[in-house]
């Protein structure tokens, strides 16, 4: 499977919460863009700013991240990923997500190949399931 991680699936997997992806680690090749590494370093600064993680942890997981984020390939953000996030959706995003899912999109025009998209994002999931994509690790709301 070739993946597209978002930062969701990401900073579940590195924060230890439950239900993180079983495909994780399964991928042949995975992608993720550029604002994966911001997403994940501000959600890990709030988290210590609210107490919830120590300084040390903070230190452990950026490390980690770090990790995650040199095994994957980074789609730049760039005039033609935002030219894309531009454009309509077929359900309703918010602009991060746009982002994500204009990165997938011109990253399978790249590589000429489909792309499973990683996110335990609802409106994420629902939105690359609109456009097309396989999606795994996010659940439809009860």
């Amino acid at each position: 499977m070739k993946a597209y991680l978002d930062s969701s699936v990401i900073l579940r997997k590195l924060l230890g919460q439950p239900e993180a992806i079983k495909e994780w680690g399964r991928w042949e090749e995975g992608y993720t863009s550029a604002i994966t590494r911001l997403e994940s370093l501000r959600t890990l600064d709030r988290l210590r700013l609210e107490g919830k993680l120590k300084d040390e942890e903070v230190s452990e997981k950026t490390r980690l991240l770090g990790m995650v984020l040199d095994s994957t390939s980074t789609i730049s953000l760039n005039e033609a990923v935002l030219k894309a996030a531009s454009r309509a959706f077929p359900t309703i995003v918010g602009s991060l997500d746009a982002i994500h899912l204009a990165s997938a999109l011109l990253c399978e025009q790249k590589i000429k190949d489909k792309l499973t998209i990683l996110t335990h994002d609802v409106r994420m999931g629902l939105a690359a399931q609109a456009m097309g994509f396989e999606t795994k690790g996010f659940a439809f709301p009860s």
